[in-house]
């Protein structure tokens, strides 16, 4: 086939993909389901006539396309978010995997009729939940974050134990002197350096990402695929599991602040979806419609068992330690998606000629598109029936970068206004940015709007903010709230009332006092509430602890009542020689102490 025609059909797979993956989005399935099914009408057996069965070439692409699925997963979700529930994660991707991979195992060989190792291998095929499946389902859900960190940390995690597994019972087919110590063995031993070199090469390009300064923005994402290569490469080579090694890698990358860092992973999305597009209609290509009826029925009630009662035992056993309750842990196990990797895992039989190959490849097929079809489509109702929903969406929406400005120390970034999100209809000074970041323009229906303080935000605004590198990750805390809320200034908390009024005074500030732009102790009262906070300099407005104001600065220190530090600001406006920032700050802090705030009247 010429270059032109090969190029060609690339892009119309390509674009029906993109159509395929919106109408999953609509009808809350996963899109997996409409890829393997454009295979397989591409197939031998389907309108497209394309005659298609090499299992080894789809094995080695597939593995290719894991590799990216795996190391954007990681990456997108970093370190810090699964930390909290790394050892929910672990045990339901070892421990978990083991058991679900033996009870369907078991339940394979009575219903197929296999040999003992060869319906560990089937078992062990469908025992990998599929992060590509689980991120579609949990972009669009509330299910609690810790749950849904947990999945995808378990997601990211089982892959290497099922290939391991997978792997394992093959060798013990074909090797002799094989057994199952010497699969244990393999097993501790792989995942053991993929996670060494996994943790080695990630704090290698974290470091690589922040000190070498590459020239433009583009190559960053061009260094992160070096990375996944690398991972995967290296561990490989030493004979470690190279997919583990690949997540541990991408997740301590995506741990914090980095050039790029959005940017990079916006390019490791779309290059995820055209693995998933890819592979799904590779796997397709490779079914044979014509044989599925023959395992139709066994095949059903295997789907039955895995869902309902391997993953789900499997799963509450292995989160017995959690602390999840038993609701959360029910859902855990309701959550285990299968997708692409079952049916890659499924090649490797069938590439090593393993008896009954064809019957586990079909069977595999059959199981995951069935328990994907169902659970994918009851997933967001049962998790609301079992109350373990949240008024925020699972996966946090984060900002996007638009160009950064490292030379000069800053970063642009875009931050797009949801209905609903508890920004609308505050304003611009309600949204707590630090002093080092500030809304430079809000595009609103195609139309440039420079924004003021005052400035009301609406659905569907784009904020457009300009940072300084060293405050990214603070901004991207701060956003949270910007979703869910609270917004504006902190309620004054209720003070004691007073006896007398309080001693006004002014002095320097002093470089013990700490930092007068966040300020955490004055002479000796803690800080109740950041009343104010200066923009054109170090300073603030705050709420003593004992019920008196203070006003910090670079250059001075105010302590003392409402009434007589409002008339000190309020006589500071009309000294000569001020700027316009000074001015306007004098005033805001004057306007602020005008009205009585609760908790003293002096």
């Amino acid at each position: 086939m010429p270059d032109h025609e090969l190029i060609l059909i690339a892009g119309l797979l390509l674009a029906v993909g993109l159509a395929a993956a919106k109408v999953a989005d609509r009808v809350r399935v996963p899109g997996l389901l409409l890829f393997l099914g454009l295979g397989i009408l591409a197939g031998s057996e389907g309108i497209g006539g394309v005659d298609f069965d090499d299992a080894e070439l789809t094995r080695t692409l597939g593995t290719i396309g894991l590799v990216l699925i795996l190391f954007e997963g990681g990456l997108s979700a970093g370190w810090g978010e699964i930390r909290p529930v790394v050892g929910t994660a672990v045990s339901l991707a070892t421990l978990g995997t083991v058991l679900t991979a033996v009870i369907t195992g078991v339940a394979a060989i009575w219903l197929f009729d296999l040999g003992t190792l060869e319906g560990l291998i089937l078992g062990s095929a469908v025992a990998a939940t599929d992060s590509a499946a689980i991120f579609a389902v949990l972009r669009g859900s509330q299910l609690r974050r810790r749950l849904a960190r947990a999945l995808e940390g378990e997601s990211g995690m089982n892959d290497p134990v099922a290939l391991l597994l997978v792997v394992g019972f093959i060798d013990w087919i074909e090797l002799p002197d094989y057994g199952a110590l010497d699969m244990v063995g393999t097993l501790a031993g792989k995942l053991a350096l993929g996670l060494a070199i996994g943790l080695v090469l990630g704090h290698a390009a974290r470091w690589g990402f922040r000190n070498l300064d590459l020239p433009s923005p583009g190559l960053y994402p061009v260094a992160s695929v070096t990375t996944a290569a690398l991972a995967y490469g290296v561990a490989e080579i030493v004979h470690g599991s190279g997919f583990l090694s690949v997540y541990i890698a991408a997740l301590v990358l995506g741990t914090g602040a980095l050039p790029a860092k959005q940017t990079t992973i916006a390019f490791h999305q779309g290059l995820s979806w055209v693995s998933q597009i890819s592979l799904f209609f590779l796997l397709g290509l490779l079914v044979f419609p014509s044989q599925l009826a023959d395992v139709a029925a066994e095949a059903l009630l295997l789907s039955a068992g895995l869902m309902f009662v391997a993953r789900p035992l499997a799963a509450v056993i292995a989160s017995a330690l959690s602390p999840f309750n038993l609701r959360e842990r029910v859902m855990l196990g309701w959550a285990g998606l299968r997708g692409a990797i079952p049916i890659w895992l499924a090649t490797f039989p069938v590439i090593a000629g393993i008896e009954g190959s064809e019957l586990i490849f079909n069977a595999i097929f059959f199981v995951v598109v069935t328990s994907t079809l169902i659970q994918g489509a009851t997933f967001e109702a049962l998790a609301r029936r079992l109350g373990v929903t949240a008024d925020q969406p699972a996966l946090s929406r984060p900002l996007i970068e638009t160009g950064i400005i490292r030379p000069l120390g800053g970063e642009s970034l875009v931050w797009r206004v949801a209905a609903g999100d508890a920004t609308v209809g505050r304003t611009i000074k309600d949204l707590g940015l630090p002093r080092e970041a500030l809304v430079h323009m809000i595009v609103r229906a195609e139309s440039a709007i420079p924004p003021r303080g005052s400035t009301e935000i609406e659905a569907g605004d784009e904020l457009h903010v300009v940072v300084r590198a060293e405050q990214h990750a603070d901004v991207e805390a701060i956003t949270e709230r910007w979703r869910t809320g609270p917004l504006g200034e902190p309620p004054v908390p209720t003070l004691p009332p007073r006896g007398a009024p309080q001693v006004f005074s002014v002095r320097r500030w002093s470089p013990d006092d700490g930092d007068p732009a966040r300020p955490e102790t004055i002479e000796g009262a803690g800080v109740v509430a950041l009343l104010r906070q200066r923009r054109d300099g170090p300073g603030a407005l705050v709420l003593l602890a004992d019920g008196r104001y203070a006003v910090t600065s670079a250059e001075l220190l105010a302590v003392g009542g409402r009434r007589a530090l409002a008339d000190w600001s309020a006589r500071r406006i009309g000294r000569p020689g001020l700027s316009t920032q000074e001015v306007a700050w004098w005033q805001e802090i004057a306007g602020a102490l005008v009205a009585p705030t609760r908790g003293s009247e002096y």
